[in-house]
């Protein structure tokens, strides 16, 4: 065996994920000259480089990207087998890596608080992404569980539905629409709309609905946030398609309004989810039944 550790392999992951030395550190809550040296030893053990600077930045080498895959595909096996040895010893106590798609980021925080106090011994890591990347994170067995709004349909996943996920269309309050009711769907046709990026769930979620009403979707600006469209809507920058968990508070103190489309909103579901093969720590398990027996009435207590 070469003289490498499971360190330096998570510190090479994190800097691969970030492009960045920089910002792996930050991320890792350690030093720059620290990851760069957990990265110098990696690549004496293996004698090549794997990592060569790219302006500010960094890119990794053909041995880098080989090495990326496998390393990731190795922790993401140890991480099974102490989700196998914790079972045996009936382990109440762990860590979760938890993958959330970013509109969830509006309850998950509340929901891991309350978790947290049932469950004080348990430490999740959270990272939030849009849809695409969090499927590639499962796909890669990077995450234990995902929590997202629609059950992947190219992966053998375990999916269950754990709250609602009303998505409608919204306006800033002076906009023409806000005053007509019971529109036809078709009515959208003619107004401009702000929309996330490719890849974002809420975004193929609208794309799919504007196909079935056959209507144009007049795409004026795409945007990486739902804060970022917020702003643009009460800007008056255009209309766009949102879950009302995202909108709540400027729902309430009037800043956005509901546009009122015959049929609307389309009510979804939040998922928390898995691959079906994946063995579930009892740390994680515990986080699927709490999100399945108290994550839909918390969320509704909160709207």
């Amino acid at each position: 065996m070469r003289p490498y550790t499971l360190k330096q392999m998570q510190t090479f992951i994190e800097v691969a994920r970030q492009r960045s030395v920089s910002k792996a550190a930050e991320r890792l809550f350690v030093t720059q000259p620290a990851v760069s040296m957990q990265i110098r030893q990696l690549e004496d053990a293996f004698g090549l480089p794997l990592i060569e600077p790219l302006g500010r930045n960094i890119q990794l080498t053909n041995a880098g990207e080989a090495f990326l895959i496998h390393a990731i595909a190795a922790l993401g096996q140890l991480k099974d087998m102490e989700a196998l040895m914790a079972e045996h010893v009936g382990m109440k106590k762990g860590r979760i890596d938890l993958a959330v798609v970013s509109t969830a980021k509006y309850f998950i925080p509340m929901l891991l608080v309350r978790f947290g106090k049932q469950f004080p011994g348990i430490n999740i890591q959270l990272r939030i992404d849009n849809r695409e990347n969090i499927l590639g994170m499962m796909a890669r067995n990077e995450a234990d569980l995902v929590v997202m709004g629609r059950s992947p349909g190219n992966l053998d996943c375990e999916a269950t539905a754990f709250a609602t996920n009303p998505l409608s269309i919204v306006a800033a309050p002076d906009h023409p629409l806000v005053r007509r009711k019971n529109l036809p769907f078709s009515a959208l046709g003619e107004h401009h709309f702000v929309v996330r990026e490719q890849g974002s769930g809420t975004r193929a979620a609208m794309e799919r609905l504007f196909t079935e009403h056959q209507t144009l979707l007049n795409v004026v600006m795409e945007m990486p946030s739902n804060e970022t469209i917020k702003q643009a809507v009460m800007a008056g920058m255009g209309l766009s398609f949102l879950s009302m968990r995202t909108v709540r508070h400027e729902l309430a103190s009037g800043h956005i309004a509901l546009v009122d489309i015959e049929g609307m909103p389309m009510m979804g579901n939040w998922y928390i989810t898995h691959l079906r093969h994946k063995k579930l720590s009892p740390a994680a398990t515990s986080f699927k039944a709490f999100l399945i027996e108290q994550g839909g009435p918390l969320i509704n207590s909160w709207a």
